[in-house]
């Protein structure tokens, strides 16, 4: 104990295990609906209505049947790697580091943001429940640990009881726990967002599930680009572009606070239906302004936030953005609009893709099953050329390999399996036959490793 905090020793510098080369719960149900044939229509010679594109995509088929829309056949880079027999046990491609920038992470598996609503002072600070939640997961081998979703503003947050960055006291509160998840060999990130129509809603620590939290219980007017309520929720006040510049600056100032705090990595939050997405989806931005109408106007608001993070923070410190790459809706937000946002960002220094989808329009349905999401994530990861993070049901460590090693991804997100399980990756060492000596545990632990 220093200081009346625990560390851990461990090696400066991860063990190699191949050549080194240079990722929702976040209260959305992902329940999302099916016929949208304009992100199904993905193949040669398919007319796309108000969408701006780079030409057809490459290696994707879309079908769909009177259910559900489907994503079949996309290959991305690497498809033609080893095969599951031709694969030796230590040579596995999940372990491998992977270098973002001048940031090595000792492997590719990734623990998404997921809210936890316990901040229950409601004063965005983080508490000793988030220092034990997030460095058990560190000291459980993941390579990166992505802290959840994190307001820039009071009225940013989703709950009343999320984490902030948005004062300076909330710096120190945020140090001690990326110190200790540092400390274990990980690396961390924080993912910053604001919810724009989907905030000010209860939670397990608060009530009122699905609903507005009363301003008497610490609730607040939304914000979102137009006037739209999300399902039951009330409506949501439009913002002046006055506003929307103010929002810009507080993503630049929790961006720096990130910094200050010691994170090694940021995420913006423009996915799952919240203030960022919202402006991108037209069944969500009515305005018209220049931040609505066509896709340049729409992805407008992203950009200048990621301009604006991107000028304070490190230029050895990557930027991931999180997007839905569909919202699952007849004329809404889909992936050929996600691959043309997806190269812009590169062109602005986003470093990487965090794919998941929908939880933007409600009452949609979505093809849930294993792996569901990895097909968009392999479509962004040829079309954009930037590397990717793929989520959704990903729970083996053999699929996760797979995902991978045949290119569909470049890193892998272990959501709620880490929350049952927080030593996943030391466990997935095991199963893909990872020597105990090369897989990453904490030398405190070494002595209990699987074998």
């Amino acid at each position: 104990m220093l200081g009346g905090r625990l560390f851990f020793r461990c090696s400066p510098n991860p063990p190699a295990i191949c050549n080194r080369t240079s990722y929702n719960a976040d209260g959305g149900t992902r329940e999302t609906n099916a016929g949208d044939s304009r992100m199904g229509q993905l193949s040669n010679g398919i007319e796309q209505s108000s969408t701006v594109h780079r030409g057809p995509l490459k290696g994707v088929d879309m079908a769909k049947d009177d259910k559900t829309t489907k994503v079949k056949g996309i290959k991305g880079k690497g498809d033609k790697g080893q095969s599951d027999k031709e694969q030796s046990c230590a040579d596995s491609k999940l372990f491998e580091p992977f270098q973002l920038r001048g940031l090595t992470m000792r492997n590719r598996i990734w623990l998404p943001p997921m809210d936890t609503y316990s901040v229950y002072a409601q004063d965005g600070k983080p508490t000793p429940f988030h220092y034990q939640h997030y460095v058990s997961r560190a000291i459980g081998g993941f390579g990166m640990v992505i802290v959840e979703s994190t307001a820039v503003s009071p009225e940013g947050r989703i709950s009343p009881c999320d984490v902030g960055l948005w004062n300076d006291d909330q710096i120190q509160a945020w140090r001690w726990i990326v110190e200790g998840a540092k400390a274990t060999g990980a690396r961390i990130g924080v993912q910053l967002n604001h919810a724009g129509r989907k905030g000010n809603t209860g939670s397990f620590s608060l009530g009122y599930i699905h609903e507005n939290v009363p301003q008497d219980k610490g609730g607040w007017q939304t914000v979102a680009p137009s006037p739209i309520p999300y399902a039951k929720l009330d409506a949501p006040r439009e913002l002046s572009v006055d506003e929307i510049h103010g929002i810009v600056a507080q993503f630049r100032d929790a961006a720096a606070r990130a910094v200050a705090a010691g994170f090694d990595m940021v995420e913006i939050h423009a996915a799952h239906g919240y203030l960022l997405s919202e402006f991108l989806d037209p069944l969500t931005n009515e305005r018209e302004d220049e931040y609505g109408g066509s896709l340049e106007n729409r992805m407008r608001l992203v950009v200048e936030v990621v301009d604006a993070v991107r000028q304070v923070i490190p230029d050895y410190m990557p930027l991931v953005v999180r997007v839905s790459a569909t919202d699952w809706a007849a004329g809404g937000w889909d992936l050929i609009q996600t691959v043309e946002l997806s190269r812009v960002l590169k062109e602005h220094g986003v470093d990487l893709i965090d794919v998941s989808t929908g939880s933007i329009i409600p009452h949609v349905n979505v093809p849930v099953k294993d792996g569901w999401q990895v097909p968009f994530a392999a479509a962004i990861r040829k079309e954009a050329e930037i590397p990717v993070s793929a989520v959704g049901l990903i729970t083996k460590p053999k699929q996760a390999e797979k995902i991978v090693r045949k290119g569909k991804a470049d890193v892998v997100e272990i959501g709620r399996a880490a929350l049952r399980d927080p030593y996943w990756p030391l466990r997935a060492a095991y199963k893909l036959g990872v020597p105990a000596d090369q897989a990453p545990y904490a030398d405190q632990y070494r002595r209990g490793a699987y074998c």
